[in-house]
């Protein structure tokens, strides 16, 4: 009788359904959620592919120690189980996709406020959807069993699972990137879809914009007040309200003049309005246009930021209780200064913790709510900036299905092609439930009878097929376009407001005046009646001392690059004639005309 053979077979063919379970196991710990988003429509399948990615790099240790096959996948699959139930736990609660900026509440939020929220969204349903998904998990690790490779085959798959899951990211990053730090942040981004890198790379994250956060939260500390603050409405009672939109050009507003009806709500308010047709932003992008909108800083003086007070610091010490109530994706490295803004008021509501907001479906309607909440109050004096998504690439996720109104090429510039035109259309859907949103908020202002006004502009435009631009689509600084840079401005005032404000007629000449939002403190500083001796009237656009100036945009920290904004080609479709002709004498591009100031 022979011996027996106790050694471990070795198969010459490559095990396959070992492999997928494996996978399957691994994959279904970030998969689920990733499939939850992607059925909702709260975003699309960049988070998923690169979850799958990465679940490849916990096969390796399995495939390199065969005969732990079981206690490996088993002690993996605990920490990424519990990793998971955190995103898929958020995602259940409030449709959302688990990111750094929820790290940020949950630290930023005391015991008892944590207990309420427990208590507040506790539900027998959830905790169902969890012991299922618990139990999945269970299931799939019974499936899992020994893969035993040949040599050159298991060195093949532990180098390919390692480059695909980490690897070729890593190198890629490091190459592309101007420095190491931007190349980790950019390969921690992509990563962070799959559990448990979400807990892992959120905390690493929001250790190091805290930081950040907290030194320039310092720097601003030590920023003296302005001197010899008065307030015009001193001792009222009063409410002045902020609106930010985003990406939005007043080219593609019906209230504006474009041709299709994006507008309906505001043109039917319009005889309420203040409607300002010639302001523009001085730099395509959000937080470098904020930086100068909400503080002293400009073109001309771009580091002014760090040495005079904030908008919001301003309203404070004019003894205004402040409220920052945002749709933005604001605690993230990105956005720092964002967080700076909204952490100076007394009141902050964040609502958008997504970890991509750019493909993630999160509607500005969710700020009406927070924004009654907040006029509800009973501060006798209220300052209140609302920061809407508005028409945020990608625009199809910037509003709901019903506002799916323009589907065909009903109004379409010629120029837009096939392809273009479903990008055309969600684009200008996107601007007509920007038109719900703002017009809402005007409305439930109203309503409250106030002593006060509402100011809505956005931070920049966005370019999308214009007729002046035909290939161009969003922004690009290197590359201008008119549409990037023209904004709307709007302002609506309560009837004992603009008595007192007799002294400044918005309307008229006023309307048509050539502004940069850079220097918008000086605006709102007028609006709102106060004065200081920063205060420039020269810089304010309703202000009787008003002085035109260069509309400079482009990046002010190399002056050689500013340019004139009138330098930029003019659609002759939307512009009139004498415009047009005007615009033929204008300088070269590239060029900072003289004017009789300089």
């Amino acid at each position: 009788m022979g011996s027996r053979n106790t050694a471990p077979v070795t198969h010459r063919r490559v095990n396959w359904a070992g492999l997928g379970w494996m996978f399957l196991f691994f994959w279904y710990f970030s998969g689920v959620a990733q499939l939850l988003i992607i059925q909702a429509g709260v975003a699309g399948w960049k988070g998923m592919v690169q979850a799958s990615m990465v679940t490849l790099l916990w096969m390796v240790p399995l495939l390199l120690f065969p005969a732990r096959t079981r206690l490996l996948a088993g002690v993996l699959g605990i920490i990424l189980w519990v990793s998971s139930l955190a995103g898929l736990g958020y995602f259940l609660i409030y449709g959302q996709e688990f990111s750094q900026s929820v790290i940020f509440i949950m630290f930023d939020s005391n015991m008892q406020e944590s207990s309420e929220y427990l208590g507040h969204y506790f539900s027998w349903s959830i905790v169902a959807v969890i012991v299922a998904y618990s139990l999945g998990g269970l299931l799939l690790w019974t499936r899992v069993r020994p893969v035993y490779l040949p040599r050159k085959a298991l060195v093949a798959c532990c180098v390919l699972f390692l480059g695909v899951s980490v690897g070729y990211n890593a190198v890629h990053q490091y190459f592309k990137r101007a420095t190491v730090k931007l190349a980790a942040a950019k390969f921690e981004e992509n990563i962070e879809a799959a559990a448990p890198w979400q807990i892992v790379v959120g905390y690493h994250q929001y250790r190091q914009q805290l930081d950040e956060m907290s030194k320039m939260l310092a720097t601003q500390a030590h920023i003296p007040p302005l001197k010899n603050l008065t307030d015009q409405h001193a001792g009222q009672r009063s409410t002045l309200v902020l609106v930010i939109g985003e990406s939005t050009t007043r080219q593609r507003m019906s209230l504006y003049g474009y041709g299709r009806p994006t507008t309906p709500n505001l043109d039917q308010i319009r005889s309420q309005l203040q409607v300002f047709d010639n302001v523009i932003a001085p730099r395509p992008y959000t937080i470098e246009t904020l930086q100068q909108l909400l503080t002293f800083a400009d073109e001309e003086h771009p580091d002014l930021y760090l040495s005079t007070p904030t908008l919001v610091s301003v309203m404070k010490q004019a003894g205004y209780k402040t409220y920052w109530i945002t749709n933005q994706q604001t605690m993230t490295k990105r956005n720092t200064m964002l967080t700076l803004f909204s952490k100076q008021a007394d009141v902050q509501t964040y609502l958008n913790n997504n970890r991509d907001q750019n493909e993630t479906s999160q509607y500005d309607g969710d700020v009406l709510d927070p924004f009654s909440k907040a006029l509800a109050d009973d501060a006798p004096r209220k300052f209140i900036v609302i920061h809407l998504l508005g028409t945020h690439m990608s625009y199809h996720y910037r509003y709901p299905p019903t506002y799916d109104y323009f589907k065909d090429r009903s109004g379409v510039p010629a120029n837009v092609t096939d392809d273009q035109l479903a990008v055309y259309n969600s684009y200008d859907n996107a601007v007509r439930y920007n038109d719900y949103v703002v017009s809402s908020l005007i409305k439930r202002f109203s309503n409250t009878d106030p002593n006060g006004l509402l100011l809505y502009l956005s931070d920049h435009g966005e370019s999308v097929y214009d007729p002046v631009a035909p290939k161009v689509l969003g922004r690009n600084e290197a590359a201008p376009t008119r549409p990037m840079y023209t904004v709307p401005f709007i302002v609506w005032s309560s009837p004992s407001w603009k008595a007192a404000q007799a002294n400044l007629p918005l309307d008229g000449a006023y309307l048509h005046r050539p502004y940069s939002t850079s220097h918008f403190i000086h605006t709102w500083a007028d609006l709102a009646g106060l004065r200081f001796d920063e205060f420039a009237p020269s810089q304010s656009l309703v202000n009787a001392d008003y002085k035109q100036g260069r509309l400079l945009i482009g990046n002010p920290h190399t002056p050689s690059g500013l340019r004139d904004f009138n330098s930029l080609p003019i659609d002759p479709l939307q512009a009139p004639a004498a415009q047009v002709a005007q615009h033929k004498n204008d300088p070269a591009p590239g060029t900072v005309p003289k004017t009789a100031n300089d």
